[in-house]
């Protein structure tokens, strides 16, 4: 099994996606591990002066102001685990929470927070058993960390409330502690408090729907040129040297990736004598311009979880001259932001998707294609319902764009009176990347549909093999109708797997 090895300079997207997508094992280097020792002697000598120092001898928040006597400290940190793990609703996935864990025992192993090395050991520990904490939808307001859902992560490192076993069951977590030999941890000055103090879950979330919306942008690129094609479209707007006067390279990425899907084909071009067309219409035209921009947009949001990937996100946090100073590093605009910038692109490639299958099933936009792709129009409905679900999911996403981050409930007795909403940003972009494949899907199934009736003309070898690997997953092609939702079903199986640029790939060689 792969192990990924944390040590104090951060980690990277592809250590995130293999232990909270792979299970991949946990290792600590024996740097963090000399790091993690020498900020617990700074926090040890903190404590034993008179002196207050904000999350080694005080309270948190709008208490901070309280003095705690060494006798209380141990106490302090169970209670804030506990009245902090206050989280409601529905369980969240477990790759998130696994995410959630390691990206935190990221920051702990920078060295900059004072926590134990067994601490640190035991948060490795629970990973590598296959043990879940369970966390809840609500509970983070992107701000002091996410606040509740870590807690309910620490919760079980204390060997308290429930979590998942490898197995898939939710049993009170100091059961599954001791069947797999793990000590509860006992927390001391600050631990609890630099357990909880991270953007790790809204990070994590970026992290996964980056690596996501890479596949998912490929597939976009596919299944546009796949409709240019049934449509009779041009391929002449996708030349490197249209792209190359307006130089952003997303959208240069995206017509060089539909330009390749359709070389050779025998469809593009056609523009019909009873139908001319001076130009396509812009889902088709535009097809790059939109999808390209979305490719910068994540890669500025690539950029922005990097950098995150090498931060230390605590409060109070343990500098190398020795000094424990606070600071407004856990705030969670910058990821907050990127989020609602990723779904708002998500959004736009999603729509114009549903307009080019719309076109697909228009008699009057389709240049000879039968109403609604039917077999027989009139008695077969066709796919004209399968584009009303596309329009509905396409509606959601538009909400789903709805930005997060501008919004703000203070909190804390007004201490912490502006936060990020990140989590919440987070949360509904994973629904939006879920959404999107759906409506790729919805435009997979109509344009390979579209392609086999028009009888005659040969599609791009690379467009064939899409549609025979479709077919092979269990799509089926034209023909009267039939029970849809089976079919998309499997489009969206198909889509999500990343098996459409699969098929594509051994013909047009990598996607960009």
């Amino acid at each position: 099994m792969h192990t990924v090895v944390v040590g104090t300079s951060g980690v990277t997207a592809s250590d995130v996606l293999a232990v909270a997508r792979d299970g991949a094992r946990i290792e600590l280097s024996d740097e963090a591990v000399a790091a993690l020792a020498a900020a617990r002697e700074i926090v040890d000598a903190l404590a034993a002066k008179p002196e207050p120092v904000y999350g080694v001898s005080t309270g948190f928040g709008a208490l901070a102001s309280r003095h705690i006597s060494p006798e209380l400290r141990a106490q302090l940190q169970r209670n804030i685990v506990r009245s902090h793990a206050a989280g409601l609703g529905p369980r969240v996935e477990r790759e998130v929470v696994r995410a959630l864990m390691f990206l935190r025992l990221k920051t702990v192993c920078s060295g900059h927070t004072g926590v134990r090395p067994e601490v640190a050991q035991t948060m490795a520990d629970v990973l590598n058993a296959g043990i879940t904490p369970v966390v809840h939808e609500y509970g983070s307001l992107g701000c002091s960390g996410d606040l509740a859902p870590l807690s309910h992560c620490a919760l079980t490192l204390m060997g308290e409330g429930d979590a998942e076993g490898p197995d898939g069951v939710v049993r009170p977590a100091g059961e599954l502690l001791a069947e797999h030999g793990i000590t509860p941890v006992e927390l001391r000055e600050k631990e609890g408090l630099a357990l909880l103090n991270g953007t790790d879950g809204m990070l994590g979330m970026l992290v996964m729907a980056l690596a996501d919306l890479d596949t998912l942008y490929k597939t976009a690129d596919i299944t546009a040129a796949l409709s240019l094609e049934a449509l009779l479209g041009t391929d002449k707007v996708l030349a490197p040297e249209l792209h190359a006067i307006r130089p952003h390279p997303g959208q240069g990425a995206a017509a060089a990736n539909m330009l390749a899907v359709l070389k050779g084909s025998g469809l593009t071009g056609h523009h019909q004598d009873d139908a001319p067309r001076v130009q396509d219409a812009y889902s088709v035209r535009c097809a790059p311009q939109v999808a390209g921009a979305g490719r910068d947009t994540l890669a500025h949001a690539r950029l922005v979880a990097e950098r995150e990937l090498a931060s230390a996100v605590d409060n109070p946090v343990v500098l190398p001259d020795g000094r424990v100073e606070s600071n407004g590093n856990f705030h969670g605009a910058p990821v907050a932001y990127v989020l609602d910038f990723v779904a708002i692109a998500v959004a736009d490639l999603a729509s114009i998707a549903e307009r080019r299958t719309d076109r697909l099933l228009d008699k009057n936009r389709s240049h000879g294609l039968p109403p609604f792709l039917a077999d027989d129009a009139g008695v077969d409905s066709g796919l004209m319902i399968a584009q009303y679900t596309q329009a509905a999911l396409v509606s959601e996403l538009k909400r789903l764009a709805v930005p997060a981050s501008a919004d703000s409930i203070p909190s804390s007795a007004m201490q912490e009176d502006h936060v990020s909403m990140g989590w919440s940003a987070a949360r509904k972009l994973r629904t939006a990347v879920d959404n999107l494949a759906r409506v790729l899907a919805v435009e997979l199934y109509a344009a390979t549909r579209a392609i086999e009736l028009r009888e005659g003309l040969t599609p791009a070898p690379a467009s064939q093999a899409a549609i025979d690997a479709v077919r092979a997953a269990g799509v089926q092609g034209p023909g009267p109708d039939r029970f849809l939702a089976p079919d998309l079903a499997a489009a969206d199986a198909f889509v999500r797997a990343g098996l459409l640029v699969a098929a594509v790939e051994p013909v047009t060689g990598p996607l960009f």
